[in-house]
């Protein structure tokens, strides 16, 4: 994931993610290894150590805490990562956002606070595909 030509988490993907699709809801704690995408809809708690991506369809209730984040959708809770977090303009979270990092895409909406655990400079990115 040190490759400049990668600079997006979903540009460093690792292979095949586990999926929660569209219409399925899971209740409970989530924990384990690999790439989450989420485009269901999760109320619960996840202490997972892949990236986890939350589709502009998807919706979390509970706190997240992963390697990293990629948040299209809607969150009500904490986003904790490790690593960097990425919010991208559909995206809408009430919620402490915590990571070594934070991309905040213009439009999204954040109810809460952002904190970062590394003293970088802000960065910025612009959307540039087509979300779906």
């Amino acid at each position: 994931m040190n490759d400049p030509k990668l600079r997006r988490l979903r540009d460093a993907s690792r292979g095949p993610a586990s999926l929660i699709s569209e219409g399925c809801k899971i209740s409970g704690a989530l924990s384990g290894s690999g790439d989450f995408m989420i485009s269901g809809e999760v109320d619960g708690d996840c202490d997972l150590e892949g990236t986890v991506t939350l589709t502009q369809k998807g919706f979390w209730k509970g706190r997240i805490k992963a390697g990293a984040v990629i948040i299209a959708g809607r969150v009500e809770g904490d986003v904790v990562s490790d690593g960097r977090i990425e919010i991208s303009n559909t995206a809408r979270i009430v919620g402490t956002v915590t990571g070594e990092a934070i991309a905040v895409a213009e439009g999204a909406v954040v109810e809460g606070t952002m904190q970062t655990t590394s003293a970088p400079g802000p960065v910025e990115f612009v959307e540039k595909r087509n979300q779906g």
